[in-house]
């Protein structure tokens, strides 16, 4: 395992939306930081196979557990895998879907599928982690957002909504908790170069980027918290 800056040892994080992309970046980043790290992917095989490319190319402990955050019943079994493994210390919100249509041709499943999985996954994996964290005397979740969390655009009503609802819900939620010792963030990225929406450019937010910010949120002391970060590409597409 590379160990430059192993702050994290010792400690259990579980990536929500971790086989690819943003998700797969912050898992790497935190195993590198020396936390065991957990994955979280919607189907079995995928999710197990990014469990084992991670650990193989970290050398750290990574595990893989197929859940659908939407469900209820399958967030109870995934943290009681949680449990199974050592716990839960470090909670990374970031599974998300986006389907981008002008209202009039926005279906009702499509809505429900992008409110669910933005918005109601979150609430369900931090319920189910805050008596976990209470118990323990502290934790810390960090929800990955997005600036259409703020900016609305044409076609992203279902999107901006999940992501307005994620601001809202997790400055609620920071509010709600933080004298239990539960800390809670919000990343706010512009455009991401990956394969989810309009696709990589060389002009993005690369998906390390956003890795590097939740390391930094994660390396404050105690006694102080960032409660939201916004990242915006350098020099954006004219």
């Amino acid at each position: 395992m590379d160990t430059r800056e192993a702050f994290l040892e010792g400690k259990m994080s579980l990536v929500t939306g971790g086989t690819r992309g943003i998700g797969r970046a912050i898992a790497r980043a935190l195993v590198r930081a020396g936390s065991r790290v957990v994955i979280c992917g919607r189907a079995p095989e995928p999710t197990a196979a990014a469990a084992r490319e991670l650990a193989a190319e970290t050398g750290g402990w990574v595990a893989g557990f197929a859940a659908d955050v939407r469900r209820p019943q399958e967030v109870e079994n995934l943290f009681a895998f949680m449990d199974r493994s050592g716990g839960v210390d470090i909670l990374i919100n970031n599974a998300g879907v986006g389907i981008f249509r002008p209202v009039a041709e926005l279906s009702y499943e499509e809505w429900a599928q992008v409110l669910e999985t933005n918005l109601t996954g979150a609430f369900l994996c931090s319920h189910a982690a805050l008596p976990r964290f209470r118990n323990a005397g502290g934790g810390f979740i960090v929800n990955i957002g997005s600036l259409a969390g703020k900016n609305p655009f044409a076609g992203g009503a279902a999107y901006n909504a999940s992501k307005f609802g994620l601001t809202g819900f997790t400055e609620a939620m920071m509010l709600d908790h933080r004298f239990e010792g539960v800390r809670v963030s919000l990343i706010m990225p512009g455009s991401v170069s990956t394969d989810f929406g309009s696709g990589a450019a060389s002009w993005k937010i690369a998906p390390e980027d956003v890795a590097e910010v939740v390391l930094s949120v994660l390396r404050m002391p105690a006694r102080t918290l960032i409660s939201r970060v916004e990242i915006r590409p350098a020099r954006p597409e004219k």
